[in-house]
């Protein structure tokens, strides 16, 4: 393997059969660097009888392969035992590949007559520990024990609630990196995903993805596509301004696929990553605010979704004042040693208002919320001079909130929209996955209403628009203000002009992939 050769994707391919097996290959060489076969994912006869098939599929590939047999103690497939385990790494003649064998096993092997040593070629084997639980404490003490073992490069993964789990992670591969040392190191799990994108250019040996959506053989796993076409990941080195979203859950957001479009369109040195954070406090003190960071790189700026939008403002040095009044920041931009917020989603949500409806000035407006989107949707109505009731669930939210803006409020159960201009779904009812089935409002509710407009844009055609358009109203989606707040949001980054028609087609094209 040439060592040189930075960044590797490794694609890992967990099938029960050999044909399967056969398949996958072929359609993960294109793709990869490297190609992890798991071998304990084969069923038992597929496995003591295709070794010769096996063999022949190894060496008529055309890229390197990691062959693992790993128990499920460690996320294998297979209960295996010491002995189980050593008698396979005893019999394997897959010579040209290289190996990945679980510490315990590497510690144990040649420490006494009954644990002979593994006649595999150390320098081409991987050492790996996995921990499924969570980041261990002691962490440097494993890394110690995997760089005395012979193995040529040494692997730790482990499981992150928090983004800020990320940071031991890098910290490994710092050092293994000043110990000139070869090393895998990254963060399973959603909120890991940082780690897996950004862990080569900060000198890990490879980082792992998957075939397809549906086939990836750890959490927090992508595709190798995705590294490639939405990531960018050859791009990426240590001077790379970082950029990204925050929020809990951001899986579903196209922002990716936009805000990475536009970079390439510029032909920026940038790329954005969703960050799933649960605790924005310290994830802005330890991995992003320059006079606190725990993390030498270059985050440049970041988009704030929910359940932060509030949360983050007492984290910032400057917030602008229409922000301040609307009560949350969904754009940050680090600027020297300072962090600066901003609302954009105002801004976002009046354009295409305007655009499809006209002058709002009078029009009667309902709003349905009572959450960061609500308060922008209101400031932006309060704006134009339209004349507003929040709607919500809660009365207490709902008064409390038309109190901040000077509007009406009413309760939402069994409420009548007949006669609004605009009803507004400042709620996450509708939004793929979690809430797709869901909706604030019926047909019955809103016949009678001239325009409804779903701030939620994944999936483009939620139930909300389709109760609308049942009930004879005009419908407006989402996705035109994601672009527009998206916008502007590249402007306050980069100080220039956003590719606003590649960012909307980005981002059409992204929710048609993921109505999943």
């Amino acid at each position: 393997m040439d060592s040189s050769h930075n960044p590797r994707i490794c694609i890992s391919l967990c099938e029960t059969t050999l044909a399967a097996l056969q398949r996958a290959v072929a359609s993960a060489a294109a793709l990869s660097d490297l190609i992890e076969v798991r071998l304990d994912c084969l069923e038992r006869n597929e496995l003591a009888a295709g070794t010769g098939l096996l063999t022949k599929l190894l060496h008529d590939a055309p890229c390197e392969f990691i062959l693992t047999f790993r128990p499920s103690q460690q996320g294998g497939r297979r209960l295996l035992d010491d002995e189980s385990r050593h008698g396979f790494w005893s019999g394997a003649i897959f010579s040209e590949s290289f190996f990945d064998v679980e510490l315990d096993l590497a510690e144990k092997s040649g420490s006494s007559e009954t644990a002979p040593s593994l006649p595999i070629d150390w320098s081409r084997t991987i050492c790996s520990h996995h921990d499924f639980a969570g980041v261990p404490a002691r962490l440097d003490q494993i890394y110690d024990r995997l760089a005395h073992t012979p193995a040529r490069v040494l692997k730790i993964a482990v499981q992150a609630h928090d983004v800020t789990d990320c940071l031991a992670v890098f910290h490994l591969l710092e050092r293994a990196r000043n110990d000139g040392r070869e090393m895998i190191a990254l963060a399973m799990g959603p909120s890991g995903l940082a780690t897996r994108i950004l862990g080569p250019s900060r000198g890990a040996f490879l980082t792992y993805a998957s075939l397809g959506d549906r086939s990836a053989t750890a959490p927090g796993q992508i595709t190798a596509r995705e590294l490639k076409e939405v990531y960018r990941l050859e791009k990426i080195d240590r001077q790379t301004e970082i950029f990204g979203l925050i929020g809990s859950p951001v899986s579903h957001s196209v922002s990716p696929r936009m805000h990475n479009a536009a970079f390439a369109n510029v032909g920026a040195n940038a790329v954005y990553i969703p960050f799933e954070v649960s605790d924005v406090k310290a994830f802005i003190k330890r991995m992003v605010h320059p006079r606190t960071r725990e993390l030498n790189w270059n985050i440049r700026g970041l988009s704030v979704t929910a359940p932060h939008k509030s949360a983050v403002m007492d984290r910032l040095d400057w917030i602008e004042p229409a922000a301040q009044e609307i009560g949350a920041v969904n754009t940050i931009v680090v600027e020297g040693d300072a962090l600066r917020g901003y609302n954009t989603d105002a801004q976002g949500f009046l354009q295409p208002l305007r655009q499809k409806f006209g002058d709002l000035a009078g029009a009667r407006c309902a709003v349905i919320g009572s959450g960061g989107a609500a308060s922008a949707a209101l400031w932006g109505l309060g704006q134009v001079g339209a004349k507003v009731t929040v709607f919500a669930r809660n009365p207490g939210n709902a008064s409390a909130l038309a109190a901040q803006f000077a509007a009406d409020w009413n309760k939402l159960e069994g409420a009548s929209f007949k006669g609004f201009d605009v009803i507004v779904n400042a709620t996450p009812l509708g939004t793929a996955r979690q809430f797709e089935d869901q909706t604030p409002a019926l047909a019955l509710q809103l016949r009678g209403a001239r325009l409804a407009y779903d701030l939620v844009y994944n999936p483009e055609e939620t139930r909300f628009l389709r109760e609308a358009r049942e009930a004879g109203c005009e419908t407006l989606g989402g996705l035109a203000m994601l672009v527009g707040q998206a916008v502007e949001q590249f402007r306050l980054w980069t100080e220039s002009a956003a590719p606003e028609d590649v960012m909307r087609e980005a981002a059409g094209k992204a929710v048609l992939s993921s109505e999943f």
